[in-house]
């Protein structure tokens, strides 16, 4: 949910029990407002009842409320001095109405000469249930505009104060640093917007420092390295083919120029997942995967017929992804290598394509590979002494860099493992 949308579900919870709780209130003060007012008509047609009585005394002889509004009953001296005037909520039949409905009567005493009188007078009261149905509503239209007033607030005037922050995101999740892109500048006068924008340029910068640091290092570590290490293989070489040798020196020297290979190979492995691991590969272009395996196959086909291996080929379609031509050729090489190297003599390799995933299974002992360790760095069978056990995590690397699955199972013998191109097919 959108900060802005958060924002008006907790004013919206704030509104119902803000004004829910006001509208209690104001119900009580209304109800006494209406009553003290009612009361205060009473008292104003009593008095002018009174002195009506002065003039018409037929009016001591209503003793029905009829069609007025007061009814007069003689009474005791005694009773009428402890009379008090009193006010009282009462149902009275209506016949415009032909209902009961509630009214407003006032039980007074008054004096006329020398005998005494009780006095009711009547005023009809707003009815409880009309009144609570009233505000109710009243109060359901209230929560409803401001609730749609904030709404419009949010979208129409907020959320072009949130623009810059839309627009910083945006530029962080768009940022690359092999493009080399200029700062962050975007126009704001928010404080909190511009100390955003002041932190995100201060990150970049110095991602951007550590970036080319560990370029240039990449960088010089892969000429710095590789060139003695090609020399001293060579040197090797060419003492290994010294007449004056003996044949322990011989095995020796040849024992160092296979860990020189080693070595070689290891510093390769490397600088390559030092090299994906800070997206130096930006080139992309369309490529099939099924030629390029069959390109992989051909370049190992003679250590696979040493082995005596058999492959077969499942290509429901033709698989055609987005990626960088080298990464692309490094990840199906080394799926390759690892099915020929781990495989059994006179085994097979089986490959399977259809339009989101290649699949390639190589036979294997009944003993599975631990899922945790597949794919970490320096893992590897330690009956297999030539590995550098880089290959699958290399393999890694560069599916985690397209943001790919890679899993791995084991079943009927084999070992497979499937990746899904999904995320960059053309």
């Amino acid at each position: 949910m959108k900060l802005l949308n958060r924002s008006l579900l907790y004013l919206s919870l704030a509104f119902f029990f803000i004004i829910g709780i006001w509208a209690i209130i104001f119900y009580f003060n209304l109800k006494d407002e209406i009553r003290d007012s009612i009361d205060d008509g009473l008292e104003n047609n009593k008095l002018l009842l009174i002195q009506k009585i002065r003039t018409d005394t037929t009016l001591l002889s209503q003793n029905q409320f009829g069609g007025n509004n007061f009814e007069i009953h003689p009474i005791s001296k005694q009773t009428a001095l402890q009379q008090r005037d009193v006010y009282k909520d009462t149902l009275m039949y209506r016949a415009n109405e032909d209902d009961l409905e509630p009214v407003r009567i006032l039980h007074s005493a008054i004096k006329y000469g020398d005998k005494y009188y009780k006095l009711k007078v009547i005023s009809s009261l707003v009815e409880e249930d009309d009144l609570i149905e009233d505000s109710f509503w009243s109060v359901v239209w209230l929560f409803v505009i401001l609730v749609g007033s904030t709404l419009v607030i949010n979208n129409l005037i907020l959320r072009k104060l949130w623009n810059p922050f839309y627009d910083i995101l945006k530029r962080l999740k768009n940022y690359r640093l092999d493009k080399e892109e200029s700062v962050i500048n975007t126009p704001t006068k928010t404080a909190e917007f511009r100390e955003l924008q002041q932190a995100s340029n201060t990150l970049i910068r110095h991602t951007q420092e550590v970036y080319t640091s560990q370029k240039q290092f990449t960088e010089n570590a892969s000429h710095e390295l590789q060139t003695p290490l090609a020399i001293i293989s060579n040197k090797l070489e060419l003492l290994l083919e010294s007449e004056n040798l003996v044949q322990t020196d011989a095995q020796t020297i040849a024992e160092v120029i296979t860990l020189v290979q080693r070595l070689t190979q290891l510093n390769k492995s490397l600088l390559l997942l030092a090299k994906i691991e800070n997206k130096q590969f930006p080139e992309q272009s369309i490529i099939t995967i099924n030629e390029l395996t069959k390109e992989s196959w051909n370049n190992f086909e003679d250590f696979a017929q040493y082995k005596q291996l058999k492959i077969n080929y499942d290509e429901a379609a033709k698989l055609k992804v987005i990626m960088d031509p080298s990464l692309a050729a490094i990840l199906i090489s080394n799926l390759m290598k690892n099915a020929i190297f781990h495989n059994t003599a006179g085994g097979s390799i089986h490959l399977k394509f259809n339009k989101h995933e290649f699949s390639i299974c190589n036979t294997a002992t009944n003993t599975p590979l631990q899922q945790e360790y597949i794919f970490t760095r320096f893992q590897k069978d330690a009956s297999k002494t030539q590995s550098t056990g880089l290959g699958l995590a290399v393999c890694k690397a560069i599916c985690d860099f397209y943001n790919l699955p890679i899993n791995y199972s084991f079943f009927e013998n084999q070992h497979c493992f499937t990746v899904n191109f999904k995320n960059i097919l053309p």
